[in-house]
């Protein structure tokens, strides 16, 4: 057998083996679907963003654009990748079943929010003070001031998701009995307001908690018991998607469910009854994959892959714009790269960008080496990190080794 082949045999069976001890270290108790639909969309938010976002480069000065500025016809590539509802659904399910957990355990409230706030707000803290340095670099090094707020403005972008999302998390005693149906009807009369009555744009703030609210009480509902049936998710996915149809094509909303830059109105900044309705058709169609999934998870890859992305979430999250960002100005070195620094005004530019996508995933994999331990270092179970963690770090430095064996 040749050295090469060998080699490759040794890495794969290494890999193996280290997918099935964290097959074996995960408690036969915990729901895989759940980590699953948080690993979609955690990925389908990155995809989106490096989909969208462009830095196009005007002379000394990089300024943001979008495909779908220039390419409205394909608004249905933010349907796929627009999947905060989703993290929205699995976040409230998680968080009120385990602060009902927590409390028959007799931890205080307290303690409880101050475990899962530091899980966010710690590699919070290392992306904001990498930037503040940077951002002071690059001023001092003579960039344009411009081009400076576009980049932090753009790097920092995830952390108004985060202060909704803790937010949220924080008022989850408040929320383990709110039915759905009560944040939505207040985006409802906001949008009434807003548009029908033309009220101030400044009411359509209201919405970034309310709209963020239907999904994550529905994950409440998920905890009580109330979405284990079928019926539930095709309600869900049925009308939400009829709801959300009538308003693009007679309502006058925009099709994207993304923000377009130079667009009067933004689905999704602040969030709109259509982003909400289409939400609500995401969560149907998530809950109805529950069990596939669940079945698909029995795989020891596919949920050690699973399992890595949960790990990572946050530094995977955090850092993509980052990872977007750094091959962007590296590109720069070498001229106005296509489906890089170009304007994103047609199929060639598509085309371009999907074969920069591997580059953004190295870029990110590079972040995601250098921050980890910021997100995956505090977990703890009763004073030690869990077995998943505990297994997921020695198996994958005995799978460094046998790749570098190979």
């Amino acid at each position: 057998m040749p050295e090469t082949d060998y080699g490759l045999r040794r890495g794969a069976d290494g890999i193996r083996r280290a997918a099935a001890q964290i097959d074996a270290a995960t408690p036969p108790e915990r729901d895989r679907a759940v980590d699953a639909l948080r690993a979609f969309a955690i990925l389908g938010v990155v995809l989106g963003h490096w989909l969208v976002t462009a830095l196009v480069a005007d002379g000394g000065a990089l300024h943001t654009a979008s495909p779908l500025q220039h390419m409205p016809w394909l608004a249905p590539i933010s349907w796929a990748f627009q999947t905060l509802a989703v993290f929205f659904l699995v976040g409230g399910h998680v968080a009120t079943r385990g602060y009902t957990s927590a409390r028959a355990r007799g931890t205080t409230y307290g303690q409880w929010l101050t475990s899962r706030l530091s899980r966010l707000f710690k590699p919070v803290a290392v992306l904001l003070a990498l930037w503040t340095v940077a951002a002071t670099a690059l001023l001092l090094r003579g960039a344009q001031f411009e081009t400076v707020r576009t980049l932090v403005k753009l790097a920092l972008s995830p952390m108004w998701f985060l202060l909704v999302f803790s937010a949220l998390t924080a008022a989850t005693p408040l929320l383990l009995r709110l039915h759905p149906l009560w944040p939505l009807a207040v985006v409802l009369h906001v949008d009434i307001v807003r548009f029908g009555l033309g009220g101030p744009d400044w009411l359509g703030w209201v919405n970034l908690a309310a709209g963020w609210l239907v999904p994550y009480t529905l994950g409440a509902a998920w905890t009580r018991g109330e979405l284990e049936g079928r019926r539930a998710g095709w309600l869900l996915l049925g009308g939400g998607a009829v709801v959300t149809a009538v308003l693009v094509l007679w309502a006058g909303y925009p099709a994207s469910m993304v923000g377009v830059p130079g667009a009067s109105v933004s689905n999704l900044n602040p969030p709109t009854l259509a982003a909400v309705t289409f939400g609500l058709a995401q969560c149907g169609l998530a809950l109805l994959l529950r069990d596939r999934l669940r079945r698909g998870m029995r795989r020891p890859p596919v949920w050690a892959a699973v399992a890595f992305v949960n790990l990572s979430a946050m530094t995977i999250f955090l850092w993509h714009q980052t990872a977007l960002m750094a091959t962007t100005a590296t590109g720069l070195a070498a001229g106005r790269l296509p489906g890089l620094h170009t304007v994103p005004d047609g199929l060639g530019w598509v085309a371009a960008r999907l074969a920069w996508l591997p580059v953004f995933v190295l870029a990110l994999a590079v972040c995601w080496s250098a921050f980890r331990s910021f997100e995956q270092g505090p977990r703890r179970v009763g004073g030690r990190p869990s077995r998943v963690i505990r297994v997921h770090r020695r198996t994958e430095a005995a799978a460094a080794k046998e790749a570098h064996r190979a």
